[in-house]
């Protein structure tokens, strides 16, 4: 059973990144193979907005993101992980949100049983990023609501989280559960 997670934080010790890790160590200690892409740490550009997908085979931008896409639809398990920037998304996950344009134009999903989304923010927006991410997972998965997991938080400052105690629970629990979610559905 393959976890992936990606994260849309470009603060590699920050809070978000350090959440997810919890929620995979979590998954890997109840057998799940487990993968995090930070995606500050490959090339996945904006969309171009083009409107020609369907024309081509793939994506014709030449990035990282034909690989990640391409691990996110294999996937079992999937996390979608962002800090709240600006009220929403990071512009990181909002690049990636978009990106599976391709995806839909050719009528394929992600095959993943099990989604969670890990969200954090200093004093606002969790709503309306919650909002965009369901939108998504609407759009790109074909996943009972009974299998969408959801760990929110706040932290101002980075590594706040680690303190966060109610927090940690619940990314950790949000990592037991869909490793049980999948065991169920398999």
């Amino acid at each position: 059973m393959k976890l992936l997670a990606i994260v849309g934080s470009p603060r590699l010790e920050g809070n978000t990144n350090y959440l997810v890790d919890q929620a995979l160590g979590e998954a890997a200690k109840l057998g799940a193979q487990t993968e995090k892409l930070v995606l500050s740490q490959y090339e996945v550009n904006p969309c171009l907005g083009h409107e020609d997908c369907a024309s081509f085979d793939s994506c014709q931008q030449k990035d990282d993101t034909g690989w990640i896409l391409d691990r996110f639809c294999e996937a079992d398990g999937v996390i979608l992980a962002t800090p709240v920037y600006w009220y929403n998304v990071s512009a990181q996950m909002k690049a990636f949100i978009d990106r599976n344009y391709v995806l839909y134009k050719h009528d394929r999903k992600s095959q993943a049983r099990a989604v969670g989304i890990i969200v954090v923010a200093e004093m606002e927006g969790i709503e309306d990023t919650l909002h965009t991410l369901k939108q998504f997972i609407d759009w790109i998965f074909d996943v009972e609501e009974d299998r969408i997991f959801i760990a929110c938080g706040y932290a101002s400052q980075p590594g706040e989280a680690k303190n966060n105690l109610p927090l940690l629970e619940e990314v950790r629990k949000l990592g037991r559960q869909m490793v049980a979610s999948l065991k169920e559905g398999s």
